[in-house]
């Protein structure tokens, strides 16, 4: 244990970490950058938060934390972006192709 260990904040275990301002921010500045992005809302698990990916024309995609699945509707009308549910569609195969091209697992 390191000399200023004790003062680090630390997440109590088994709490799952809810979304931020800037998880959301990170969202809409992401989607403000790109084209044909489209939302895939990825649901609550016992690890993690309910999570949404945008998804780029080009199979560019990033991943954040958000308010639920209410939370994702929110964030898709206000980006006026199309939002599937990823348990029923599965991610688009221009995601996958890009994360193999780049190395990525996805």
């Amino acid at each position: 244990m390191g000399l200023f260990d004790r003062f680090r904040r630390k997440q109590r275990p088994g709490v799952l970490r809810a979304s931020t301002s800037t998880d959301t921010g990170h969202l809409e500045r992401w989607a403000a950058a790109r084209r044909g992005v489209e939302a895939y809302v990825e649901p609550k698990t016992t690890v993690t938060e309910t999570t949404v990916v945008l998804v780029a024309h080009d199979g560019e995609w990033t991943r954040r934390r958000i308010d639920g699945t209410e939370g994702a509707k929110r964030l898709a009308k206000k980006l006026e972006i199309p939002i599937y549910d990823a348990g029923i569609v599965g991610y688009p195969k221009r995601m996958r192709e890009y994360s193999r091209r780049k190395g990525q697992g996805a």
